[in-house]
């Protein structure tokens, strides 16, 4: 039985997720979410729901306690949550994480759309810059997923860019987000260590085709 932590379990991409693992048996799926209103009482047989904050030190210390992965889908002071996480995670002996994060933390993404994303965003990156930092500095075995602007789509087609490579397309399915998370929980070794961007191919412009 591999058992999952997933951090931010209302958020869209991990709704996707968390419906993908739904069916598999060599899964249990603990689901934190903060706010219970944002339950939709259909979660899945297969996992459990707990009620708190990731920024939490004794809370995170004990909920981590058995976990064999964890996936990060933070908002707010994600660096913060991140010190936490990592600091649970090796009181746990937990080696493994899969972290969202966002497209232009490091000045990666080119032309018009780099700079109208910069202007739109771009307020927003340092605490996910440093996010990014203290788990790549951290020692665990890390994933981290810079997803282009999301959509709503019904759909899995995307493509990856690396760390040190320009930044493509300008948006991506939350699904297909989604799709990338699910791969690396069945396969955990996948990916290990990587920083990577995701975006739908034949998407690029100066900005997102639904703005």
């Amino acid at each position: 039985m591999k058992n999952v932590l997933i951090l931010g379990a209302s958020g869209q991409i991990a709704s996707w997720a968390i419906h993908m693992l739904a069916c598999q048996t060599d899964v249990k799926m603990t689901l934190l979410v903060r706010n219970p209103s944002k339950l939709n009482g259909e979660e899945p047989v297969n996992s459990e729901i707990v009620i708190g904050d990731a920024s939490d030190q004794a809370f995170m210390d004990q909920l981590m306690a058995g976990k064999d992965i964890v996936y990060a889908n933070l908002a707010g002071e994600v660096d913060e949550q991140m010190k936490v996480i990592i600091s649970a995670m090796k009181k746990n002996n937990v080696q493994r994480i899969v972290s969202i994060n966002t497209l232009g933390i490091y000045n990666e993404v080119p032309g018009e759309f780099g700079e109208w994303n910069n202007q739109t965003i771009g307020e927003y990156f340092p605490p996910y810059r440093k996010c990014a930092d203290i788990l790549e500095c951290s020692g665990l075995d890390y994933t981290i997923i810079r997803a282009a602007w999301l959509t709503d789509y019904d759909e899995v087609d995307y493509e990856v860019t690396q760390k040190d490579e320009p930044f493509k397309g300008t948006e991506v399915s939350r699904k297909s987000v989604a799709t990338q998370v699910v791969k690396i929980i069945n396969n955990p070794s996948e990916m290990v260590n990587k920083n990577i961007g995701l975006n739908k191919p034949d998407t690029d412009g100066p900005k997102p085709a639904f703005m």
